[in-house]
């Protein structure tokens, strides 16, 4: 055993040779009798991972074996919670075991997500239970094979004992897998120390590990600004592409490398309506569908916030150049939001007049209650007049079939000088027949859950992996439930 955990990782731990105070060293918390749910072969291999033992997995991932070369540390960060500052949160159920550098030579960092009890806890008890791991691991995977920047899912244990929320429930660790777990909290943290020289060190690291085509730049933190506003700008209308609600985008759950960080009460919409939430949390829709370009703006703000004194020694110069780039947002924001959403309606190089056809399909999607994800998808076979539309059109409530035609209408005469089935191949690319529908993630927690059968988790994280291919064998997974989530809640679990 003590040889095949040599062998394991091979470990290259920069972020644990910064200064302590970015951290506090810390080991899981050792489990009673773990299992393993789940493992991720693919990744494993893609990590350089060398074949193990059921065993050795099963204790590596729930936190009860430290690999050899491994360094367990909880990071330290604030944040923004619903635009409340927290000047100190930190990893409070999570312990970073490590980063190892991949077969495509990317570092990427290893963590147990609900691994125990550290000093950033507070009166949290460090743990995760079975569903919001279950959950994680599937809408991340799936993010995944979308084709959007996302931490992933490394394994999924059960640990054996059992945790407390509102109920006895069964406790589960998650490994989860990132460029790094650094946040726009972690700049927020030593920002609020007034400690610039540390605070220097943080973005030196974060530039060199990041964005290390911006070393050699005149003003490389202002550069460092602009790089993130770039990354998240199209992380977010990514994610508004699919139907995707983060649902609490706090400055502590956004990665500075631009991946998609914390699946806590995420989900797609089914129907679509720009004011949708799930979030159990977000009682007033601050984070709600609509909102999510206005808040990537205003937690890119709080990083500029952070880096005014690296930027300029003088305040006032120093604002003038974030305000700058922070301006830049808006039009950053609307160019790569149309053209995602040109091209999901097959338009490939079109102006912001074309953007109206968009504008008109998406408010007769609000207005007659059609399922987002299906309303595009189905929209790819009928390019052509003869094409039948019965399954776009019942997609849609009644009386909407007037206005439908004529949309349509006035969406071939805008494409149709074009190849049919180029058109409809091309908007298959973009346009996913299957998302994580929430009852879908829903069966397999309660499937988990109640009965202790994870074959429902194995089905649909098969069908997730292929999300633009047809399936037939599996269509009904791609339809919303019958009550389109109507009353559907989502919840952090911690």
């Amino acid at each position: 055993m003590t040889r095949e955990l040599r062998l394991m990782f091979d470990f290259e731990n920069t972020y644990a040779d910064l200064p302590e105070g970015f951290y506090e060293r810390v080991k899981p918390s050792l489990v009673g009798c773990p299992s393993l749910i789940k493992f991720n072969e693919d990744l494993a291999r893609e990590l350089g991972l060398p074949e193990l033992s059921l065993e050795s997995i099963t204790k590596i991932f729930s936190g009860n074996e430290i690999p050899k070369g491994a360094e367990p540390l909880a990071q330290a960060y604030a944040g923004h919670q619903f635009g409340n500052f927290v000047s100190r949160l930190g990893d409070g159920r999570a312990i970073l075991l490590g980063e190892v550098i991949d077969i495509n030579g990317k570092r990427r960092d290893i963590q147990l997500k609900g691994s125990g009890v550290t000093p950033f806890s507070r009166s949290g008890d460090g743990r995760a239970w079975l569903g919001p791991v279950i959950r994680e691991y599937i809408v991340s995977e799936a993010m995944y094979a979308l084709g959007v920047p996302t931490t992933r899912s490394l394994a999924a244990v059960l640990t054996g004992e059992d945790i407390y929320r509102d109920s006895k429930l069964p406790g589960a660790v998650l490994t989860r897998v990132a460029s790094s777990h650094i946040r726009i909290g972690t700049f927020e943290y030593f920002a609020a120390r007034r400690d610039t020289e540390i605070l220097r060190v943080l973005a030196d690291y974060v530039i060199a590990r990041h964005y290390p085509e911006i070393v050699v730049k005149e003003n490389r933190y202002a550069e460092l600004l602009k790089a993130v506003l770039e990354r998240q700008s199209s992380l977010v209308v990514q994610w508004m592409s699919f139907g995707f609600i983060h649902g609490v985008m706090n400055t502590d759950n956004v990665s500075i490398s631009g991946e998609t960080l914390d699946y806590g009460p995420c989900a797609f919409m089914d129907v679509y309506h720009p004011d949708t939430v799930f979030s159990s949390i977000d009682r007033y829709g601050r984070y709600a569908y609509q909102n999510q370009a206005t808040i990537c703006q205003w937690n890119l703000s709080c990083l500029a916030i952070a880096l005014l004194p690296l930027i300029d020694m003088d305040s006032k110069k120093a604002i003038e150049i974030c305000s700058k780039v922070l301006d830049s947002f808006k039009d950053k924001f609307e160019e790569k939001f149309t053209s995602a959403f040109l091209k999901k309606i097959g338009i490939e190089h079109g102006s912001n007049q074309d953007y109206q056809l968009v504008k008109d399909l998406l408010d007769l999607m609000q207005k007659y209650r059609a399922d987002f994800t299906l309303s595009f998808r189905y929209l790819s076979d009928l390019i052509s007049e003869n094409s039948d539309s019965s399954r776009f059109f019942a997609l849609f409530d009644e009386g909407s079939n007037s206005e439908l035609s004529l949309w349509i209408k006035k969406w071939r005469e805008r494409i149709n000088e074009n190849d049919p089935k180029l058109i409809s191949n091309n908007m298959k690319q973009v346009n996913p027949l299957f998302i994580p529908r929430n009852h879908r993630v829903e069966e397999v927690i309660k499937e988990a859950y109640f009965n202790s059968d994870y074959s429902y988790m194995e089905k649909l994280l098969d069908i997730l992996s292929r999300p633009y291919e047809q399936q037939q064998d599996s269509l009904e997974y791609c339809y919303p439930p019958e009550d389109k989530d109507q009353n559907y809640v989502t919840f952090c679990g911690t």
